[in-house]
């Protein structure tokens, strides 16, 4: 698949320490996991396991669940509720 045709997933990237590696999961989709050993392979290898995941749901006809949009935090005022 072009990655430029990839819709725009969350990432999340997180260090593991116990094994020196960045761990990427694709929150919108179930399983999409993968990692690298550094932020940037991380990151290509994440565009690469999500083309994956989008071409095993078509091929199994699975449904292909949306992005997420980006909603904002409130903005910080100083008062707790």
């Amino acid at each position: 698949m072009n990655e430029t045709a990839l819709p725009p997933y969350s990432l999340v990237i997180q260090w593991d320490p116990r094994d020196a590696i960045f761990v990427v999961t694709v929150p919108e989709l179930p399983g999409c996991l993968t990692h690298g050993a550094t932020y940037e392979q991380a990151v290509r290898q994440a565009v690469d396991a999500i083309g994956t995941w989008l071409d095993g749901a078509r091929e199994d006809g699975d449904p292909i669940p949306p992005p997420r949009a980006y909603t904002p935090s409130p903005p910080y005022t100083g008062v707790r509720a």
